[in-house]
């Protein structure tokens, strides 16, 4: 008796159509996720490619690996030979540079290039104090 009426009743249609609502947690948490971690990320790989690229003669650097040292000279290959202590050079691939502690200004037979402008302050940075 009760088997013959449940298989009798009909079941709900199946949503038809796309329904926007269902994506939009989807395309806000991407959103987030854009402006929080990959926005900053690509602007501080394109700093960083900056500064190894104007690395010059003089310049004091810290290489990933912790060793400070004076640049002794700048190759065509992508290396660096680096003073670590008095007439103790090695050579370093620039993209192991992981910061330039100060620069030197540029030699007679070197050109100068501008100085950068400061970055524009965000909201954060002025919110922090940096």
């Amino acid at each position: 008796m009760f088997v013959s009426a449940a298989l009798a009743q009909t079941s709900a249609a199946p949503g038809s159509g796309f329904d926007i609502t269902s994506i939009m947690p989807l395309v806000l948490i991407f959103i987030v996720f854009y402006f929080l971690l990959i926005r900053p990320q690509q602007k501080r790989a394109k700093e960083h490619k900056a500064m190894i690229e104007a690395v010059r003669r003089g310049d004091l650097i810290v290489t990933g690996g912790g060793i400070l040292g004076k640049v002794a000279k700048v190759n065509e290959d992508g290396s660096v030979e680096v003073e670590v202590a008095e007439n103790v050079r090695i050579k370093v691939l620039k993209g192991t540079i992981s910061e330039v502690r100060s620069r030197t200004e540029p030699g007679p037979g070197e050109p100068k290039t501008p100085a950068s402008p400061a970055a524009p302050k965000g909201f954060l940075d002025k919110l922090l104090g940096r």
